[in-house]
């Protein structure tokens, strides 16, 4: 018999679940709880309870090429950094290309989802759901996999904001922004610097008499445009990757904060932190420096009370006739569906394998699905991670002992405690091309490169110095995909494409785009310190 598998949650990383469960044989159901598709990038103007809303200019912070899933290419004509607009586009094509949608229940709510009394012999669950019209159903499902993302519930420390109460102006959470308009010639707080924090400061700050950026840590601000033009994360290759991991973190935080001061002082501008580079997700604001430089942004510390109107930062400077404080204070995530027993969830932290799996299970057959925070595209590494799960659930994957499981999970979380800040925002970090070579390494599709150095040389330069596209994990193994080279060999003509709008008089340049990839100056100065 086919095995059912359940799918909690239409967005991006529900998608990738839909589609690897069909590759396999097995029949997904997927459980939406709204009335379309898209999850997290999908704009509606009134937030719904429980979920993540965005605001209406949102645009990515990953590129095309780097975000896409991978046996499906963006269109070359679509930007780089796309609109959220354009990636629901994109998320259209994907389902209907691969006739997903046919496979989701829409207005249907997960209320439970339990193990069977039989579970350590069977692995089934007992699904229970609700649609619109209040109608709960019983279903029972051979695996389950949950796709509800880390952006679940408003995190509003109020209780660390003495005086709030009598706060006379209006605050909210970030996931109630929608546009700036409102808020023209007023007075605005913007609380933490995250992405989101600093994307609402910056458009905030073309329309307000004056916009405060309120931060406790600081911030290490990227870009997105990166080198001669190029999106940063492009720069995300197998080169730089193993580069990190022979040197020593601090060195290697040093040469790259070094990079970053090169663009703008961040002392200077009262954004330099006490932490490293990568002891913390960095925020990623092409404009912020030019607000601030403009004075339409004022970066201040943190807020030691309200009073009135009135905001006391911890430096002791006053801001009176403040309008709007907006809390860009991250999420908070849980299963509420889910027994504890099965799923703990507590502070931003879960006890998973890989991210993916309870290591306690009689049977693996249930899988956590996109719930990391990458520097870099969440979908292809819910993809891989999808992947991971449904060949487990076929049996064609056999986890390690819930020992060595736990092992695992133990390791990872105290390397984590060792470069992050603590914070509930490094509770799932992950780096994409290690991360995404560790599942693929289980999956089996993690790319050969010393092979192809032989046997296609020029696949495998591209694949080595080039961007880790996602592409490169469907060149072999299980779901290998017959367009995946041809990807790799273009995916530089999709990253200029969008950009040839206007004739050049000038002859083209015939150089290939990869090198700028293998950052030049950075690999230089790395060799000068250590010939030093």
């Amino acid at each position: 018999m086919t095995r059912r598998v359940a799918v909690i949650g239409g967005g991006s990383s529900g998608l990738a679940c839909i589609k690897c469960c069909l590759d396999e044989g097995l029949e997904p159901v997927c459980f939406e709880s709204s009335d379309d598709i898209g999850g997290l990038w999908r704009f509606k103007e009134n937030p719904e309870p429980d979920r993540a809303s965005i605001y209406h200019s949102v645009i990515i912070n990953t590129s095309k090429e780097m975000m896409c899933f991978s046996d499906f290419p963006i269109p070359a004509q679509f930007p780089n950094y796309m609109h959220n607009s354009l990636i629901m586009d994109y998320f259209r094509m994907y389902a209907d290309s691969f006739q997903l949608t046919k496979h989701i229940r829409f207005n249907t709510k997960v209320l439970q989802v339990k193990q069977r009394s039989d579970f350590s012999r069977s692995g089934q669950w007992d699904v229970e759901t609700e649609d619109k019209d209040g109608k709960k159903k019983k279903h029972i499902f051979d695996a389950v996999m949950i796709c509800i993302g880390h952006h679940c519930h408003p995190n509003m420390p109020l209780h660390d904001f003495p005086g709030i109460d009598t706060f006379k102006g209006k605050y909210f959470h970030s996931r109630d922004y929608k546009t700036p308009e409102e808020w023209r010639n007023k007075k605005v707080v913007v609380i933490g610097i995250g992405n989101s924090g600093g994307d609402i400061a910056v458009e905030l700050s073309r329309v307000t008499k004056q916009l405060y950026l309120s931060t406790r840590r600081g911030a290490w601000i990227l870009n997105r445009v990166g080198d001669n033009g190029v999106p940063l994360d492009l720069g995300f290759n197998r080169v730089m990757n193993s580069v990190q991991k022979i040197l020593p973190f601090s060195f290697f935080c040093g040469l790259a904060e070094s990079r970053l001061n090169q663009r703008f002082d961040h002392s200077l501008y009262n954004l330099k932190p006490k932490h490293r580079l990568f002891s913390q997700h960095p925020t990623v604001n092409d404009e912020l420096p030019n607000r601030i430089l403009s004075g339409t942004v004022q970066v201040k510390p943190n807020i030691r009370r309200f009073q009135g109107s009135s905001v006391e930062f911890d430096d002791g400077s006053v801001v009176e006739d403040v309008d709007l404080v907006v809390f860009a204070t991250g999420y908070r995530f849980s299963f509420p569906f889910l027994a504890s027993h099965v799923v703990t969830a507590s502070e931003n932290k879960a006890s998973l394998y890989k991210y993916v799996f309870p290591p306690e299970l009689d049977r693996p057959t249930l899988a956590i699905i996109g719930l990391v925070q990458p520097l870099g595209a969440i979908m292809p590494i819910s993809e891989i991670q999808a992947r991971l799960a449904t060949r487990v659930f076929k049996g064609c994957i056999k986890l390690p002992s819930v020992a060595s499981m736990l092992k695992d999970i133990q390791c990872k979380q105290e390397a984590m405690a060792r470069r992050y800040i603590t914070s509930q925002r490094h509770t799932i970090q992950v780096d994409y091309v290690s991360y995404m070579d560790e599942i693929a390494e289980l999956v089996g599709v993690r790319p050969n490169i010393s092979r192809m150095l032989l046997t296609d040389p020029r696949l495998g330069l591209k694949v080595m110095f080039g961007p880790c596209t996602p592409y490169q994990y469907r060149l072999r193994g299980p779901g290998k995909w017959a367009g995946a080279r041809q990807a790799i060999l273009t995916q530089w003509e999709r990253v200029a494409q969008p950009m040839q709008t206007r004739p050049c008089d000038e002859p083209k340049c015939k150089r290939s785009f990869m090198w700028p990839l293998i950052d030049v100056q950075f690999i230089l100065a790395l060799f000068n310190t250590l010939i030093i």
